[in-house]
């Protein structure tokens, strides 16, 4: 780069930072790899030799970082999701279908769970439930409007059952 001060802004660290690592390979390969001036800095031999033998070896990890960078920045992977077949239907699945077109590389495995499954226990990602049915360490957060659900039957039904009480309701 001809200057610490350049080679810094391109690594995106000090001057001083520079200085002291050349300093410090310098020192462990017993080695002067750069003439310094108060112009500027260019490669003795061994600085030379050393660039051609381990450049192109930068390059590759540099151009590896990269490549994981994007793995990083770009949504992969499985989602699993416990919820009642309602759940799934009426609110996940009209969210998350356009999602997915989005995000091809992510995977979406929403299981149809009608009880209170240990969450984290069964390795779930997440798990919608109705209001009352959350574990108490789990955190809740809503998701959709609040739906309102009755029951019905017919009235031949309720003439010979009853109408069910509130707490015989499971939901």
């Amino acid at each position: 780069e001809g200057s610490f001060t350049r080679a810094a802004a391109k690594a995106g660290t000090s001057q001083s930072a520079v200085s002291q690592t050349i300093s410090s390979l310098e020192r462990r390969l017993q080695l002067k790899l750069l003439n310094r001036t108060t112009r500027s800095l260019t490669l003795t031999d061994a600085g030379e030799r050393l660039l051609s033998l381990i450049g192109p070896a930068i390059e590759e990890i540099s151009l590896g970082l990269e490549q994981l960078a994007d793995l990083r920045e770009k949504p992969a992977g499985t989602v699993r999701i416990s919820a009642d077949e309602y759940a799934i239907q009426q609110i996940l699945w009209p969210k998350l279908s356009p999602v997915l077109k989005n995000y091809p590389d992510v995977k979406l495995e929403l299981i149809t769970d009608y009880g209170l499954v240990d969450v984290a226990k069964e390795r779930f990602d997440a798990g919608v439930r109705r209001g009352g049915l959350i574990a108490k360490d789990m955190i809740a957060i809503p998701i959709s409007n609040k739906h309102q659900m009755v029951v019905i039957a017919s009235p031949q039904y309720l003439a010979t059952h009853n109408s069910p009480a509130r707490s015989q309701v499971n939901y």
